[in-house]
């Protein structure tokens, strides 16, 4: 296949891709913020709405991906199925956005955690070293850079099962009866739909697999399949996971948590301290520097091929696509770069709902493609009926959310001079719209004098 270069990941390294890159600290923070507005069954709704839709969008991202089976993500799929400039847009998105804003974020979480672990270390140290080994070990050798992801996310799933069996065993079995004041009457409309957009960010990931198509033995057979299977595993792993926290904590343990978290510890420590001791939160903190460092690892693994797939085409400078057979190394290095300075000048929650709504909006516009594979006479083999409808469902949910994380200053705004409050993902679209359009100008000039000088 034209363009398709065979590498030697299969079906469970992709399941390992998908499931390291979804599974991080939102599912153990979000949950406290939802407390407060949402009762028990309203929180567990809308971790299985949100995973609906996540699987929505595997399920119409494999048809996608069956029929375009290269790497590069959402810049490669709008490009070829809706314009190269959406595509570009896509592209830039996956950079300033997409990949480096997580890994920045994860990289800052491990300072934090490691501070609950006793070490008198500045979190930003950590931080940043996190973010330079990270980038050298998927800088250096494709196949250190595989065993090592590997391995992070066997430690990591092992510990994530460890922590629902505990809960499980050791917590609460009954159903919770505590319900805060907002859902006295019904489940709140606005915070429902609010929690979505956090709820989405924490389910970011699931699309993992296609960022490194051509690098998959069988990409038609095993990148659909990694995304739905590694995508049906974190979602119930989610549920699991919220369960031991409503059964298992009370409003007055919430309410505690957000108003005095010097440690910046998590929900999981909470409840490991409450059922285990002291010894089960510093486990809970070994076991969240692990699951981040694997988080942060796997964005670093794939997010390069993005810029790799690009400089390919042209729409980056050569340099940056690499050689066949070996990592993407100034790619791999251009992202760690930007992680550093995002992860020294941004703070996790203002950036958790920017990076939610982005990748939301660049993934609904994806989904969309599926129809547009199904009205394309050129296309011989069609998208599915399942297809069809799991595209519509996450398009419509992706909508909703969308509307919410514009409008709603809850979420996340910032002030500008002259146009007073606005959305901060709106900001970072124009942002990303303006650094597009502009590089696409100077590419287009670029080959306009390469024309008349020739």
């Amino acid at each position: 296949m034209t363009g398709e270069r065979r590498g030697g990941l299969g079906l469970w390294s992709g399941v390992g891709i998908v499931v390291a890159n979804m599974i991080g600290a939102g599912v153990l923070t979000t949950p406290g913020y939802m407390a407060m507005d949402l009762a028990p069954s309203h929180i567990l709704l809308a971790w299985l709405v949100g995973g609906v839709a996540a699987l929505a969008g595997a399920r119409a991202y494999a048809a996608v991906a069956h029929a375009i089976p290269r790497s590069g993500g959402e810049y490669r799929y709008l490009s070829t199925l809706w314009h190269p400039m959406l595509g570009y847009l896509a592209g830039w998105t996956s950079l300033l956005v997409g990949f480096s804003q997580p890994v920045a974020l994860d990289a800052q979480l491990v300072g934090f955690y490691a501070g609950t672990l006793g070490l008198d270390v500045n979190w930003r140290v950590v931080t940043v070293a996190v973010i330079v080994l990270v980038t050298l070990l998927h800088a250096v050798n494709l196949r250190a850079s595989r065993h090592g992801q590997n391995l992070l996310v066997v430690i990591k799933f092992t510990l994530v099962v460890g922590f629902v069996v505990v809960g499980l065993v050791a917590g609460a079995s009954a159903w919770p009866t505590w319900r805060p004041p907002a859902a006295e009457h019904g489940i709140p409309v606005a915070p429902f739909f609010q929690s979505l957009v956090f709820i989405a960010f924490c389910y970011s990931g699931w699309n993992a697999a296609i960022y490194a198509s051509e690098e998959f033995a069988n990409a038609r057979r095993d990148v659909p399949r990694a995304m739905l299977i590694g995508c049906s595993v974190v979602i119930v792993l989610y549920l699991l996971v919220n369960w031991v926290f409503v059964a298992n904590l009370t409003p007055a343990h919430y309410g505690a948590w957000i108003g005095d978290d010097p440690d910046r510890i998590t929900l999981g420590h909470v409840v490991m301290k409450d059922l285990v001791g002291g010894t089960g939160a510093k486990i809970m903190s070994g076991f969240m520097i692990v699951a981040l460092l694997s988080a942060a690892s796997a964005m670093t693994m794939i997010g390069p091929r993005v810029y790799a797939a690009m400089a390919r085409d042209g729409y980056l400078p050569r340099v940056f696509a690499g050689q066949d057979g070996r990592p993407p190394v100034w790619s791999v290095l251009l992202q760690g770069a930007i992680a550093v300075s995002v992860a020294m000048t941004t703070s996790f929650i203002k950036a958790v709902a920017t990076v939610g709504t982005v990748l939301t909006l660049m993934a609904a516009l994806t989904a969309l493609g599926v129809f547009k594979l199904q009205l394309d006479p050129r296309q011989t083999e069609k998208p599915g009926p399942s297809a069809l409808v799991a595209a519509t469902i996450f398009v419509g949910l992706s909508g909703w959310m969308l509307y919410f994380a514009f409008t709603s200053p809850m979420l996340n705004s910032v002030t500008l001079p002259v146009a007073g409050k606005v959305s901060a993902p709106l900001v970072w679209l124009a942002f990303i719209l303006l650094i597009t359009v502009s590089y696409a100008m100077w590419i287009a000039v670029r080959k306009a004098m390469t024309t008349t000088s020739s």
